[in-house]
């Protein structure tokens, strides 16, 4: 018989109706824990609750909107009342935003992707921090090889900047939480197969500063592809479990090694 990693747990996924936090949201459930989806899409975080179901795991659905504060606070709290207990936070949710020159992007672009990505983030770790105290337990960030290792993709200002936050962030969580037992760690996916791509607006102004290059044939040299949200909730389930109990304070790359050639 398998042994179920996250048995008896209770885990947060921001974003859980689709991409890499759907995914994570199966394989979380699927080694035993109770997944609490925080979505401002319900529709579609329903759909993930009931192939949960239907493989005879648990999951619900908290509507969400994680650039609002009051929301994510009330949510996490629905969460604990519900199941008892918080253990594991991925925050997952976010958007690419605008894609546009740093000259002409206004205020309100730079502001929407801030709050989203990086207020959201923060306001997820935070309301959770008082339950995860009680027992200690596992944050991830959904980071990005954007703003970290790659600096290519013109246009993504805003984007790379809560990307760059979200690991700096992470990083002085990390130590911050320590004492309590709680880890803190971040993912950095490359290209992966979703639909963020949905929530990005290029703008028309974008060629005056792009920078043309040609990167070889397969900018992902592992794969000669992008990856799949799976490949990344498989990291996302062994950072969440006691598989990573020494692990903290890291951000980890899962890009078939995209960044290094992208750099």
């Amino acid at each position: 018989m398998t042994t179920k990693k996250l048995e008896g747990k209770v885990a947060i996924v921001s974003g859980g109706g689709s991409g890499i936090g759907r995914a994570s949201v199966l394989e979380f459930a699927r080694n035993g824990a109770k997944v609490a989806l925080l979505d401002r899409t319900v529709e579609n975080a329903e759909k993930v609750v009931r192939q949960v179901e239907q493989e005879g795991g648990q999951a619900a659905v908290f509507e969400c909107d994680i650039a609002e504060p009051q929301q994510v606070e009330e949510a996490v709290k629905q969460v604990v009342a519900k199941w008892g207990q918080l253990d594991i936070v991925f925050a997952n949710a976010g958007i690419n935003g605008a894609m546009t020159p740093i000259e002409t992007m206004d205020i309100e672009s730079w502001d929407q992707t801030i709050q989203i990505n990086l207020r959201g983030t923060f306001a997820t770790v935070k309301y959770a921090i008082p339950h995860l105290k009680e027992h200690g337990g596992s944050i991830l960030i959904n980071s990005s090889i954007n703003g970290n290792r790659v600096f290519s993709n013109i246009g993504f200002s805003a984007y790379s900047t809560t990307k760059a936050g979200q690991v700096a962030f992470m990083k002085m969580a990390a130590l911050e939480l320590a004492q309590y037992k709680i880890r803190v760690n971040a993912i950095c996916p490359g290209a992966i197969t979703t639909n963020i791509d949905d929530n990005t607006y290029p703008s028309d102004d974008l060629k005056e500063v792009q920078i043309e290059v040609e990167f070889p044939d397969g900018g992902q040299p592992l794969e000669k592809g992008p990856g799949r949200p799976d490949q990344v909730a498989k990291l996302a389930l062994f950072l969440a479990s006691a598989d990573s109990d020494h692990i903290t304070g890291t951000e980890i790359y899962c890009d078939g090694a995209e960044s290094l050639l992208h750099g």
